[in-house]
């Protein structure tokens, strides 16, 4: 089966190619950035063993322009010889409500009612859940994988579905909670359920987990015996830790003092929203790389910003401590996690007391594209850095749940 895993953003279009009847193996890999842009640039999908393409320096002015020009690119370079060789079709969804607490993992057939609960969503979802929308309309109405080929939404809700009522339910009037879905959700599902799933294959004792994805979008979750118990995110991936350009954790009362100082409700969202977290408090920039590099030069707002981004890390890796009873496995992954030796050094410092040992030598050597284990012999928790793979589970879900349909999918004669 050919499965296409797209990922989209408001801006941006990625996806990965799999041939999931021979060892999963990723046939071509594309993206497209600044859609929307004049004059942005976008990078064709190639042959897996060509690697990522390199930048043609075009543009496109919406999602729809991009995934036609990427299909057809599939083509002309030789991957598939027809679109119609896509049997399916999954998409890394962000926010479906009660879809990602249904039974089959939270991942379902593309219907019109998914695409309506979406769009209920959509007000709290507001960066990702319009140009999945978007997408999944503009696939339905190309030739090859049109309306005939089944589209898969593995939502990223779906891996908390199992965090219990108790750590979900926000103490708010419960008409609210029943009527309006008004419940912490959680995200980052795909990466964190490839984290329970490769630790179950690297090591099988290790039941309790704290899986740390860290990135312009970051979230921690506890895990046990392969299944979420808790997760930092709640109704919206606004909460939290402080994100690149989102605020994080933030208490509501205060939008009285800005209302107070004259900044509307809908403005002070829309600045929690982009020119809050990491930018907000360096005044730099959202990316890490760049805050590190300024806190270097001496840049105190700098320094601040990474300084509450470890605070938060740890403060949440320390509940997740008490609701496991301990930790088997500290996971690190995502952009930062994966690759950010400083962050991970400050986020572990000093926590010996949980039998929590970082090996400074193998933390400062680790590649974050490889598999390692970083933690010191001393220590009783290992601790490993893991590239994550959320596209392989979105093309997974996708295979499982339309062979539990029992629907199979068109291929090519």
């Amino acid at each position: 089966m050919i499965v296409l895993v797209a990922n989209l953003g408001s801006t941006s279009f990625k996806y990965k190619l799999f041939d999931m009847s021979v060892g999963e193996r990723v046939l071509a890999t594309g993206a497209a950035d600044r859609i929307g842009t004049p004059g942005a640039p976008g990078a064709p999908g190639v042959p897996a063993s060509a690697g990522m393409s390199h930048d043609r320096g075009r543009g496109f002015p919406d999602h729809a322009a991009a995934i036609e020009y990427h299909l057809h690119q599939l083509v002309a370079d030789g991957v598939i010889d027809s679109i119609s060789r896509i049997d399916a079709i999954g998409f890394k969804a962000v926010h479906g409500g009660p879809i990602g607490s249904t039974s089959g993992g939270g991942a379902v057939i593309v219907d019109e009612q998914v695409l309506a609960t979406m769009q209920k969503f959509a007000d709290v979802a507001p960066a990702h859940n319009p140009p999945y929308i978007a997408a999944m309309r503009a696939f339905a109405k190309l030739p090859g994988p049109g309306a005939g080929v089944p589209q898969v939404a593995a939502f990223e809700t779906a891996f908390h579905q199992t965090i219990p009522a108790s750590r979900s339910t926000y103490a708010i009037p419960h008409q609210w909670t029943e009527d309006l879905g008004i419940r912490r959700y959680g995200f980052h599902g795909a990466s964190h359920r490839y984290i329970a799933t490769r630790m179950a294959e690297l090591t099988p004792d290790a039941r309790r987990i704290i899986s740390c994805h860290l990135g312009g979008s970051s979230s921690i979750c506890a895990i046990r015996d392969g299944r979420s118990v808790a997760t930092s995110m709640g109704l919206t991936p606004q909460t939290g830790l402080p994100q690149s350009a989102r605020v994080g954790d933030f208490d509501i009362f205060a939008l009285l003092k800005l209302n107070a100082a004259g900044i509307t409700t809908d403005a002070a969202l829309k600045t929690l929203g982009k020119e809050a977290g990491l930018l907000g408090i360096s005044g730099v920039s959202g990316d890490l790389r760049d805050i590190e590099a300024a806190a270097a030069q001496g840049n105190a707002r700098a320094r601040l910003a990474i300084d509450v981004f470890v605070e938060a890390i740890r403060h949440y890796i320390g509940a997740y401590l008490a609701v496991l009873n301990g930790a088997d496995a500290i996971v690190f992954t995502g952009g930062i996690g994966q690759n950010a030796k400083a962050i991970r050094a400050a986020v572990l410092n000093d926590m010996d007391y949980a039998g929590i040992s970082l090996d400074k030598n193998k933390n400062a050597i680790c590649e974050g594209s490889e598999e390692s284990r970083i933690d010191a012999a001393s220590g009783k928790t290992r601790i490993w850095v893991l590239p994550t793979n959320e596209e392989l589970i979105v093309a997974r879900q996708t295979v499982d749940v339309l062979t539990t349909a029992n629907r199979k999918p068109q291929t090519a004669n």
